[in-house]
């Protein structure tokens, strides 16, 4: 994968969400020709849920945070992908520190969008994993 292009240049054009803020959002690579995309994420003390690891939520929205922007990248910053559907499975207890998603894109057609995305933890397990269907929005429609 290569070096964050596309996602630099989207981001001249629109303010950073804050919930990627929350999360300590990074893009690391990004791979349009094979619609994939590499992040990492921050696991902070704040996210634990009483057992001591990451609330399942978190982790979910990791995962979308890391679907969303495949779609935004294979597509070369021409369409951005709201969320219609999302299913998790949590593998592993994930932990505070950093965390790591991979996304690619599965199939784009006009209107709708078929992901999958991967978390991991700072040892290579991975802690959960996802599909997701979004619909392709024009990156120009967003609001203003």
């Amino acid at each position: 994968m290569g070096s964050a292009t596309v996602f630099s240049k989207i981001f001249e054009s629109f303010p950073r969400p804050p919930c990627a803020d929350l999360l300590g959002w990074e893009m690391l690579e990004e791979d349009p020709d094979n619609r994939r995309v590499r992040l990492r994420f921050q696991g902070r003390p704040e996210f634990l849920n009483p057992a001591g690891t990451i609330q399942g939520g978190l982790l979910a929205a990791m995962l979308d945070d890391t679907m969303g922007p495949a779609v935004v990248v294979a597509s070369r910053g021409e369409h951005y992908a709201p969320t219609i559907s999302l299913n998790v499975s949590f593998l592993a207890p994930a932990k505070v520190g950093p965390l790591y998603g991979e996304a690619r894109v599965v199939q784009m057609g006009k209107t709708v969008v078929f992901m999958e995305g991967e978390l991991t933890d700072a040892d290579g397990v991975v802690v959960a994993r996802a599909t997701a269907n979004a619909r392709l929005i024009a990156l120009n429609k967003l609001p203003a």
